[in-house]
């Protein structure tokens, strides 16, 4: 998806198109767009600039008249050369061929679309996976940065594993919850995503094969499938992953670990029951298995307390533990982290240093500062009450608007409602046309590509008026479509 700040001038005496054509050239010349960069469609810079189609072509004609830009049937218009290309002996480097054999993927299209639309102002966001604006503490987070300025702080780097202050901190916050974890054995990463990408280029082999559940968050990244990595889903039912298919499995993919988000699970809201905790990490202790819990939404739970994570059980450290600050304080604090095996968060800690030396000193003292004030514990009880409150109304509108078209399972924690769409269409049309009225959805395709029915609709973003007008108006595009 093409968006951009810049629009014509209509009340200027340059003609449209020729100020259309000056601004691809200064685009060009300036080495935005590189030789090779494909120009967007006619119809999509036509509606971005609010011109009607005929100006863009006549701006293309003359660029592609002054050699700058090629249109090809089929593969669109690219970038050809440029305005000092045209002046030059030797052209300068292709780095749209870079850009194609970099070693990281590019994200999945639709991710990038949903990533860039959700920036379009007045857009209502179904399926965002973070915490409302309202639902951020900024008045706490004020009072903390105030009580920081009249503290003794570093601003410089911190030591490899992270600020041990805020690694103490997080050892007492993790023995609340059964995890027995020393400092030592602690690593500070910005988030849990970080720590996924840690872990796929330090600890893990080009072709090895990620068991994770299906669907599962992790499909709709790139992070292990840059560093050479095959994921492949495991069902889940009502109890979450299927455990006793591990041994198959582990087989049939010579695996090399397993993935698992067993708390609110990420896209479904499922949640793990203590006994198939219990066996999913006998099944990979037997198997030898190592796994990643990924415990970020453990906190959002609504009437009763989570169960303990598959850590507090693990007696052999075959487990590495993600927790973050990202979906139950902050996403912009950017704290979040490992906790395993001392050689293991040592390493992971190195190659950390190697990336960005060091999660940010300042978040990392503001963490502390959550901790050890117990504002951080206040601040969850009050969100665990909005996010209830969010979830109830959600349900309401969905047995409103949704109950002869779709079904879903009532989460009892979490951001998210696993929603199945009953008539069949096409998902990507859905998508398109929900886009067009100003409503972004997150399709399950981008979870599980064979979840061509689902929706990932969450009630932790969007406020509830336009929760309520953006599920009214969807169920109108969905009936649309079907008929």
């Amino acid at each position: 998806m093409f968006t951009t700040d810049w629009k014509p001038n209509k009340s200027s005496s340059v003609p449209l198109h020729k100020q259309i054509t000056d601004y691809i050239k200064e685009k060009i010349s300036n080495g935005e767009w590189t030789i090779g960069y494909r120009l967007p469609p006619q119809r999509t810079l036509a509606k971005e600039f609010e011109v009607n189609r005929s100006t863009v072509v006549t701006a293309y004609d003359e660029l592609i008249a002054e050699g700058l830009i090629e249109g090809k049937s089929g593969s669109g218009t690219r970038v050809v050369n440029n305005t000092w290309n045209l002046l030059a002996t030797n052209p300068p480097p292709d780095w749209n061929s870079y850009v194609k054999v970099g070693n990281h993927k590019p994200n999945l299209p639709t991710n990038q679309e949903i990533n860039q639309a959700e920036f379009i102002p007045g857009i209502i966001r179904l399926g965002t996976g973070e915490l409302s604006p309202n639902l951020i503490p900024s008045t706490m987070m004020k009072e903390i940065f105030h009580q920081l300025s009249y503290k003794e702080i570093s601003y410089g780097y911190e030591e490899p594993k992270g600020l041990l202050p805020l690694r103490e901190q997080i050892s007492n916050y993790l023995n609340t919850i059964g995890i027995s974890a020393s400092p030592s054995s602690i690593l500070i990463v910005s988030g849990a995503l970080q720590a996924l990408q840690l872990i796929s280029v330090g600890l893990l082999h080009r072709g090895s094969t990620v068991l994770t559940e299906k669907p599962s968050y992790l499909h709709s990244l790139n992070v292990f499938q840059s560093a050479g990595m095959r994921l492949t889903g495991i069902p889940l039912d009502k109890e979450g992953i299927q455990a006793n298919l591990i041994q198959q499995y582990k087989k049939q993919q010579k695996a090399a670990l397993l993935y698992t988000i067993p708390s609110f699970h990420n896209p479904t809201g499922t949640l793990m029951t203590v006994e198939r905790r219990k066996q999913l990490l006998d099944n990979c202790q037997q198997e030898q298995l190592p796994l990643i819990e990924d415990d970020v939404y453990r906190e959002l739970w609504f009437d009763e307390h989570s169960p303990k994570p598959i850590k507090a059980f693990d007696k052999h450290g075959l487990v590495l533990y993600l927790g973050s600050l990202s979906k139950s304080l902050s996403p912009g604090l950017r704290i979040g982290w490992i906790v395993g095996p001392e050689p293991v968060v040592e390493h992971l800690a190195d190659i950390k240093m190697q990336t960005d030396y060091g999660s940010s000193s300042l978040s990392q003292w503001a963490a502390v500062e959550w901790f050890s004030s117990g504002l951080y514990s206040t601040h969850l009880n009050d969100v665990r009450e909005q996010l209830k409150t969010r979830r109830d109304f959600t349900l309401d509108i969905l047995n409103k608007y949704f109950s002869d078209i779709a079904v879903w399972e009532k989460p009892i924690g979490g951001f998210y409602i696993w929603l199945r769409l009953l008539p069949t269409l096409s998902m990507r049309k859905l998508f398109e046309v929900a886009l067009s009225e100003g409503i972004l959805l997150n399709p399950g395709n981008v979870y599980d590509n064979q979840a061509e029915q689902y929706l990932r609709i969450s009630y932790s973003f969007a406020s509830l008026p336009n929760i309520e007008d953006g599920l009214k108006r969807l169920s109108k595009i969905v009936k649309t479509i079907t008929k």
